[in-house]
Formats: structure tokens, C-alpha cells, sequence
């Protein structure tokens, strides 16, 4: 199958084959037909499997057919859990539809509502928006969606695990029964098979891999190292096979900001991206990681979304997270689109149990190496598969990016694209007025 076999615009194939493409991902193959059936679509795929093209693609072919939004109506809304994934689709968008006069807007939260408020004034075809944001510029009367024809939720999982349920179910009672609903998610979890039921309307389920399976192109093992030695062992590897391009996750914000500024003293040029960050400073490091001006690019699992680098060679795992589901979505960005990739962690004895539930949950033992100089001496133990380890007890903020508690874990998450008003420039709470909306209290995640 190739691209011109999907009947889709001239001016849509004419930007996909500027990119260099001809061949659709087995996700696109799948998902392009069935959303042009105007059905509601349930789809299933790895991360990095080229989903967001998959919706992306029919959706500037149906829209370019009809009217043009008018003042303040929105014809399409993407919802995406963070700002750095509504950026990545709204950057697809701009790709896929140059050649089309269609008018696309992304919204999130971090930065000023003003300009998005004065943009949004013309209306919007395509809206990609963080749920947060969003709800509080439906509230300002920003918006309209009487005219909505088609609703996505993209990684509707992250939706729901960072806490986003009360805001999407309030900006859905808005919005007119008759439309077409599309979920992407990488894993259909009960939860979201539970939101789906009141949402999607006999849809046309996708799935393309098996749920919580990683790549066949990702290369992945551990090197069992004390807790203490990570941060020298990072470095070590760092420079011993000469790394220009490193992806490294750390559990807590506290653990991202100490250990870039480690790596900084050490001559590796690092930035940390993090809820607590501005979108400014969110963006310029994400920015120079692209460009190679920063080699290390150290994240937490919530600002990790949306990081969409071509041909990421490694990701290395200097925590392993709190959630299992999380590392298949961590090593998910390298090796993407088919591409080779490595998946490396950084494992104490003490995080045996997160170890264990990984290997648990992916049916597969990590390999384990020996990283020469770095002998632990407190030996991680084997755990052959479905082996009962206790759970660790919480620890506070110390340590070079382990304990503490998970970045953003559940509502808390939901913060990290609101802000909060003495960092990110959001309005203080308000008192709760006609519409019944009171702003949650929450910390930044």
C-alpha cells in the first residue's frame, strides 16, 4: 500500500511526498480509511508507530471539503495531555496541510491566554489544546463548539492517568451530540474503555501491536549500579562511547534540575524539561537538544510526551519509573517509525520492585550488563517473572533523581499544563461564579 492508494487530497499527498514519504505506518494503513468512513475510531498503536499522522491525515482531507470556521467556532479539537504533545501535532497539522487555506490554533497553558484568546477571536478548523487551558478560555466565552464536527483525544491514557477526566467530560457536555469521535491512545486500559462507552458511538476498533509491548528496535538493558554511583556512571557512559544526543529520565523535577546541573560541572551540556519549567524555558531546551546544542536533555515522564526526535539514538533511564506503563512509553522514544535504538537503565537493589513490575508487565527479562569500574556493592537480586517484591517506601527530595514521589502522579499531574500563578502566569483562583467552574488547587506537576 502506498499513500496514493488512500484517496486522499492532491495538496495532502503533495505535502506528504514533500516530507519524503510513500509508504503509510501500519497505524496510518488502518486508521486513515476508517476515519474517512466519518465512523468514530478507536485506535490502539506503539508510541512512535506514526499515529498522529493517522488522524492528522483524514482529518485535513475531510475538513478541507466543507465551510471555513466562523468567528470563535471551532470545526475540529485535538486534546492532547501536554504542551509539548500539542505542539508536535499542531507542527503535523501545519506539515500535512501547507498546500490547504485551512486555520489551525494550539492553546496550553504556561503562557499568556491573551494572544491565544485574540486568535481564537476568527475561529479555529483545527484546535489542539491542553484540557486545562482549554476549559478556562471556555469559560471566558473564547470559544464556541455549536459547529464541532469531529472531537480527538489523543494518548487518552495520559489523559486520564494525569487527572484530566472532570475537564474533558465538562468541555464534551458543551459540544453538539452529533459529531465524529476519535480516541489514539497507546494502550486501551478499562479506564478508558470505561470513557470511551459514554463517548464513542459503535466505533471501529484499531490496534496494531500488543498492549504494553515495546519495539522489536529497541535494544534494552540494565546496568545494576549503587544508587550513590548513577550520576558518575551517567557520565562515564556519557563519555566512553561519546553520546552527542541522550534522552535520560528522572523520577522527580527536584532529581532532573540537580542532575543536569552534575552533568553541567562535567562538561556534558544539559538542560531539564519539567512541569515546573516555563513553557520558555520548556521550549528552548527542547529546542537545543534538537539542534545538538545540549547533549543531555534530562526529563520527568510527563514532559517526556510529545518529544518527537527522528532517529533518537538513546534513552537512558536514570530512575526507573513509579508506573510500569511508563517505561514502555520512555524507550518508545527511540526506535521510532522502525528506526534503531537503544533503551538503557541505570537499576539499584532498592529498585528491584519498579524493576520487577517492568519485566512483569513487557513478559521480558532485561538483560543485565556490567558497566566495568561500576560493580554495585549491594548486588540487585534476580527475580525470575511474577516475583512478589515489596513496594518501597516513599523518600523525600534528595538523591541525584531517585525517590520522592512520582512527577505529577494522578490529579497532580494536570497542573503541569495549567501552571501555577506565581511561575507560569496563570490567574489566581476564582471564586466559583454563574457556571458553577472553580479552579482546582493543585501542585505543579
Amino acid at each position: 500500500m502506498t499513500f496514493n492508494s488512500l484517496d486522499l487530497d492532491p495538496r495532502i499527498l503533495k505535502a506528504i511526498e514533500d516530507k519524503g514519504y510513500t509508504t503509510p505506518s501500519p497505524i496510518q494503513a488502518k486508521a486513515i480509511p476508517a476515519v474517512l468512513t466519518g465512523s468514530d475510531v478507536m485506535a490502539a498503536a506503539q508510541t512512535g508507530t506514526g499515529k498522529t499522522a493517522g488522524f492528522t491525515l483524514p482529518l485535513l482531507h475531510k475538513l478541507a471539503k466543507g465551510e471555513r470556521a466562523r468567528d470563535k467556532q471551532v470545526r475540529t479539537l485535538i486534546l492532547t495531555p501536554t504542551r509539548e504533545l500539542a505542539a508536535q501535532v499542531a507542527e503535523s497539522v501545519i506539515t500535512y496541510g501547507k498546500h490547504l487555506s485551512l486555520s489551525s490554533h494550539v492553546v496550553f497553558g504556561g503562557v499568556s491566554a491573551g494572544p491565544q484568546i485574540r486568535k481564537l477571536k476568527f475561529g479555529a478548523d483545527i484546535l489542539i489544546a491542553t484540557p486545562g487551558r482549554l476549559l478556562d478560555l471556555m469559560n471566558q466565552g473564547a470559544l464556541k463548539f455549536d459547529k464541532l464536527e469531529v472531537l480527538i483525544l489523543d494518548e487518552a491514557d495520559r489523559m486520564l492517568d494525569m487527572g484530566f477526566i472532570r475537564d474533558i467530560k465538562k468541555i464534551i457536555a458543551k459540544m453538539p451530540k452529533k459529531r465524529q469521535n476519535l480516541m489514539f491512545s497507546a494502550t486501551f486500559s478499562d479506564d478508558i474503555r470505561k470513557l470511551a462507552k459514554d463517548l464513542i458511538n459503535n466505533p471501529i476498533e484499531i490496534s496494531v501491536s500488543p498492549r504494553n509491548t515495546t519495539a522489536e528496535t529497541v535494544k534494552q538493558w540494565i546496568y545494576p549500579v549503587d544508587k550513590g554511583r548513577k550520576p558518575d556512571a551517567l557520565v562515564e557512559l556519557m563519555k566512553t562511547n561519546d553520546w552527542k544526543q541522550v534522552l535520560v529520565f528522572s523520577r522527580t523535577k527536584h532529581g532532573a534540575n540537580k542532575l543536569a546541573t552534575l552533568l553541567d560541572t562535567k562538561g556534558i551540556s544539559s538542560a531539564a524539561i519539567h512541569g515546573n519549567k516555563s513553557q520558555g524555558a520548556r521550549t528552548r531546551a527542547l529546542s537545543g537538544f534538537k539542534s545538538g546544542n545540549v547533549r543531555v536533555l534530562v526529563a520527568t515522564d510527563i514532559a517526556a510526551r510529545g518529544i518527537d526526535i527522528h532517529q533518537l539514538p538513546q534513552v537512558i533511564n536514570f530512575d526507573l519509573p513509579e508506573v510500569a506503563e511508563d517505561y514502555v512509553h520512555r524507550i518508545g522514544r527511540t526506535g521510532r517509525a522502525g528506526s534503531n535504538g537503544q533503551a538503557i537503565s541505570l537499576v539499584a537493589a532498592e529498585d528491584l520492585y519498579y524493576l520487577v513490575s517492568i519485566e512483569k508487565l513487557t513478559k521480558k527479562l532485561l538483560e543485565r550488563k556490567t558497566l566495568p569500574g561500576f560493580e554495585p556493592k549491594t548486588p540487585l537480586p534476580e527475580a525470575p517473572l511474577g516475583t512478589r517484591v515489596p513496594r518501597p517506601k516513599k523518600e523525600g527530595r534528595g538523591g541525584g533523581g531517585g525517590g520522592g514521589n512520582r512527577s505529577g502522579q494522578s490529579s497532580r499531574r494536570a497542573s503541569s499544563e495549567r501552571g501555577n500563578s506565581s511561575s507560569q502566569g496563570n490567574r489566581p483562583p476564582q471564586k466559583r461564579g454563574k457556571t458553577g467552574f472553580k479552579p482546582r488547587t493543585r501542585k505543579p506537576s
